[in-house]
């Protein structure tokens, strides 16, 4: 693969499959699926090799197809952007026609996935590629709340994963799409602000006040802290007499969760006082390590 200054990166089918579903975000957002399959399940007897595998490619597929309208409907934008102008649709190498096939059919093979694990888990896949392809999505180039209609089906994989294990959409399933939920916001306002220049190519409002400013940078900090909040709830089920839950904080998971929250909260303060784009990139850096970590200390609390 090479390229020059101005020239337009050659790539390969797989190359361009990969950036059509976005496959470094697909995996990730697959992760956190798996995190809540993890905690859905009573105990490692319970886990299910194809449930898990169903979970994964179904995830993948939903995610993925969802990427592909998003670049077919972005297409035209996509070219005025430096970041997303060598994108498969925007560069010309797949034509309108082939993206809507890939994601039509990766949304047909996703969906009878998930529907094979339980009717919840594709019912909720299917809202999160219909609130991200056709509200969010259209929204971006309208108005700040974007930002607000996509956090719901970004929230969604975290709590999918609980559904696919208990095909109950319950308090716990609810609790880890608030997590979800609120961390959305000082991650995207993040990106939105260090990429400021380039989304207003395309004219997207990404950051809540439509301004790198003490508004917006005070926001980030509103929203860290009601994700702390948030991601605390489990350890107080016990004293509101939710007993015998399988999403459950002991203490001291409690107190890393909250010292991982304070990290973070750290890095939005500084966004705060320094208002730059090297503030706004460490926070998205930190806060792609949170939810990671996050999700890691739930699960070794439930296992070890």
């Amino acid at each position: 693969m090479t390229t020059t200054e101005n020239s337009i990166v050659v790539q390969t089918p797989f190359v361009d499959f990969k950036q059509i579903t976005k496959a470094g975000l697909s995996i990730s957002v697959v992760f956190s699926s798996i995190a809540g399959y993890f905690l859905g399940i009573l105990d490692i007897s319970t886990f299910s090799w194809t449930t898990f595998l169903m979970l994964v490619v179904g995830g993948y597929c939903m995610v993925g197809a969802s990427n592909a309208f998003n670049q077919v409907i972005e297409k035209d934008l996509d070219k005025l952007m430096e970041r997303t102008k060598n994108r498969p649709l925007a560069a010309g190498r797949i034509s309108v026609n082939f993206g809507l096939f890939i994601a039509f059919t990766l949304t047909i093979i996703g969906l009878i996935l998930l529907y094979l694990i339980n009717p919840k888990t594709a019912m909720f896949g299917a809202i999160s590629i219909f609130l991200y392809t056709s509200v969010y999505t259209p929204l971006k180039t309208i108005t700040p709340l974007s930002v607000f209609v996509g956090a719901i089906p970004g929230a969604i994989p975290f709590m999918l994963g609980w559904v696919a294990a208990t095909d109950d959409f319950s308090l716990e399933a609810g609790t880890l799409f608030l997590i979800q939920f609120f961390w959305q916001f000082p991650h995207f306002w993040a990106i939105g602000w260090f990429l400021y220049e380039d989304y207003e190519k395309a004219g997207f409002f990404m950051l809540p006040t439509g301004k790198r400013d003490k508004g917006t940078a005070l926001q980030t900090i509103l929203y860290t802290f009601w994700l702390i909040v948030a991601s605390l709830l489990p350890a107080i089920f016990p004293y509101i007499g939710i007993v015998g839950s399988r999403l459950y904080l002991s203490p001291i998971a409690a107190i890393v969760v909250l010292l991982l929250g304070i990290w973070m909260l750290y890095f939005a303060f500084e966004l705060y006082k320094k208002r730059d784009k090297k503030a706004a990139r460490k926070l998205m850096l930190v806060s792609v390590s949170y939810i990671t970590l996050l999700q890691l200390v739930y699960i070794a609390d439930k296992f070890l």
